[in-house]
């Protein structure tokens, strides 16, 4: 029974862990680094085939994103999400399939000007996407679910997204039984719509984040829409446009939460019925799933506007751009207005074409209202850039450049406490990851010495065995020496099927002999026609 730390060791971004138990292969979470890349990664332990299940945290993109990746290479087990982060999903997972497929197409036109630049393809393609999306198994919160044989989980809502969830996952191996609870994003208190993270009682260990484990939230619960009408206001004065770069999924529907009650109350004097565009293609359709799993996930405070008939994210003036055509025109229109568009770091999407045109102009505003990654083109913005490049030409930033501070979907240092100090007694082992290399090891630190918990910050290649609570392997870091993809294109999918190939004749042992001779046969004639 063997835990292993894959990604988001050190690290915020590529969370991926994995167990195994009983034979059985698992991981939780599978997802894509963002910004920059500090430590190596090491490889999954075994081959994609023969994976078995996967276990999700929530649909962000740097839990979920790789999932398209892993179907490519030959898994084909079952994944395992909360309702609302399998209808998340079926929308996201073919974004990030379209992003990698435009922008390989890009790279190849521009590598045409240099006939020494080999072609690119894809980390995966559209129809990796759709296969693994049909593997999704949606569950519900607070279920115990039997997977197999010694594996059985439960979902409980961490309140981070909308169905994000840490996780209890009991393993039982020779007739023993440990339980591990991974956390995933724990979400902030009191924030708009969703509900505050529900605590766990029980683990034997525990995996838990710690991206904000050196930071506190203000203590004074900020007016967020007094605040956000007082930047309207003052940017719409000068007769310019607020542009927020907002994660198509949560934050936009967060930002609508609060636009809705500046248009309700007429906060902004003057400009009362200003526009507001969400250039979003996926950030539409996350919308109308928030609104399709609200009796499930909505906070009281969102659920009592639903039960007088009030959609919390809708109003008189929303605008919803959907076609290419439909973005391009909204520049073109000078009335000040509000444009959210994805992403939220700024690194690809819509949202850069709008800082193309509204970067330079003295009289906008881009508002931040999200976390931006080390090495994003929105943190370079946020720390001050005085220029940028934007579809190869420098922007000269001129624009105001604001944030709404404290407004996050991470519980902060104090939360993360409350959170694993809610467990009824101390876990054999906390392994603290999630976070940036110092704030993982301060904060396992601090779970040490002032709160007495057995913490410990993995590094990568990290492995520990559950039932004996030794580690294995202790990893030491491995700093990135340059910038790399995952082999991808016609000869790694041929690889990956090969990998399931040999996934399906190690579980064939046991198989009758004349179905296995059967299966021999066929192999064999498969080799002989291309040989």
């Amino acid at each position: 029974m063997k835990l292993m730390f894959i990604g988001a060791a050190h690290e915020v971004t590529g969370s991926c862990h994995y167990l195994e138990v009983g034979g059985k292969h698992i991981l939780v979470d599978y997802g894509m680094e963002q910004g920059v890349n500090v430590f190596e990664n090491v490889p999954l332990p075994v081959d994609e085939a023969l994976i078995d299940y996967v276990f999700l945290t929530h649909a962000h993109v740097d839990h979920s994103g790789m999932l398209p990746l892993l179907y490519a290479r030959g898994f084909r087990g079952q994944i395992y999400m909360t309702d609302a982060s399998a209808d998340l999903c079926s929308i996201m997972l073919r974004d990030c399939a379209h992003i990698q497929m435009m922008e390989s197409e890009w790279r190849n036109r521009k590598a045409k000007r240099s006939e020494h630049v080999a072609k690119q393809e894809p980390l995966y393609t559209m129809e990796d996407a759709e296969g693994v999306i049909k593997r999704i198994v949606p569950c519900h919160y607070n279920r115990e679910i039997q997977v197999c044989d010694g594996v059985k989980i439960r979902f409980t809502d961490i309140g981070h997204l909308l169905g994000s969830s840490s996780i209890e996952v009991w393993l039982t191996e020779d007739g023993r039984t440990k339980k591990i609870v991974f956390s995933g994003d724990i979400g902030n208190k009191n924030q708009p719509l969703l509900r505050d993270p529900s605590p766990t009682a029980q683990a034997d260990y525990v995996v838990m984040e710690s991206t904000y484990g050196d930071r506190l939230h203000t203590a004074e619960r900020i007016d967020y829409v007094k605040e956000l009408a007082a930047i309207l206001k003052e940017t719409f004065d000068r007769g310019g446009n607020v542009v927020i770069p907002s994660f198509a999924v949560g934050r936009t529907q967060e930002m609508l939460y609060f636009l809705r009650q500046v248009k309700v109350d007429r906060l902004v004097e003057g400009h009362e019925d200003f526009p507001v565009y969400v250039d979003s293609p996926m950030a539409v359709e996350a919308t109308e799933i928030f609104q399709e799993n609200r009796m499930e996930c909505f906070d009281e405070e969102a659920m009592a506007l639903v039960r007088e008939g009030i959609n919390p994210i809708a109003f008189s003036g929303l605008k919803l751009a959907i076609t290419s055509e439909e973005s391009k025109e909204i520049n073109f229109n000078e009335t000040p207005k509000v444009i959210i568009s994805a992403s939220g770091m700024c690194e690809a999407g819509r949202i850069r074409h709008h800082l193309k045109h509204n970067l330079w102009r003295e009289e906008c505003t881009i508002l931040f209202v999200g976390y931006q990654a080390v090495g994003t083109l929105g943190r370079s913005i946020v720390e001050g850039a005085e220029e940028v490049r934007l579809f190869g030409e420098p922007i000269r930033v001129r624009a105001q450049i604001r944030q709404l501070a404290g407004l996050s979907g991470h519980a902060d240092k104090n939360g993360l406490i409350e959170w694993i100090e809610a467990f009824e007694e101390k876990p054999k082992k906390v392994f603290v990851v999630h976070g940036e290399d110092s704030v993982c090891t301060s904060f396992a630190e601090c779970l040490k010495i002032e709160h007495g918990q057995r913490a410990y910050a993995p590094y990568s290649g990290t492995e520990f065995d559950l039932l004996s609570n030794q580690f294995l392997y202790e990893a030491e870091p491995v700093p990135v020496q340059k910038k790399t993809k995952p082999a991808s294109g016609v000869f790694a999918r041929l690889v990956a099927a090969g990998q399931r190939l040999m996934a399906l004749i190690q579980k064939s042992d046991g198989m009758a002999n004349k179905d296995m001779a059967k299966f021999a046969d066929q192999i064999n004639s498969l080799c002989d026609k291309w040989e």
